[in-house]
């Protein structure tokens, strides 16, 4: 089983489309295809640069974001109603596709 995953730019363009692989995580499918997330702590949640912005329609698709995740999102710039971070959502489920926006506050100081 596969997930498409879409990439929006900050703009509103949509950058890229891709398939992942079921349950793999949102941070490595951005991190693999170029996104501009940088994932300063590796998936541990000790950071908010992956922040991303899950589409209104796929938001409720996703389990809810644990009490430390919404704690790491206050420290985001830029959150929405439906920010998310991208190293918490797993492509798993009945989840067949998803579309989030890269925040315009989005910096990849990795340079990747």
């Amino acid at each position: 089983m596969s997930v498409t995953v879409r990439f929006v730019s900050a703009k509103g363009d949509q950058v890229s489309e891709v398939v992942a692989e079921a349950g793999a995580r949102l941070l490595d499918v951005a991190q693999a295809d170029g996104q501009p997330l940088e994932g300063t702590c590796e998936g541990q949640m000790a950071c908010s640069t992956c922040h991303v912005i899950v589409d209104a329609a796929d938001f409720p698709k996703l389990p809810r974001a644990s009490e430390e995740e919404e704690d790491m999102l206050d420290l985001a710039a830029g959150v929405s109603r439906t920010s998310r971070l991208a190293c918490q959502i797993w492509l798993e489920g009945k989840l067949t596709s998803l579309t989030v926006r890269i925040p315009s506050e989005a910096r990849n100081m990795q340079g990747r």
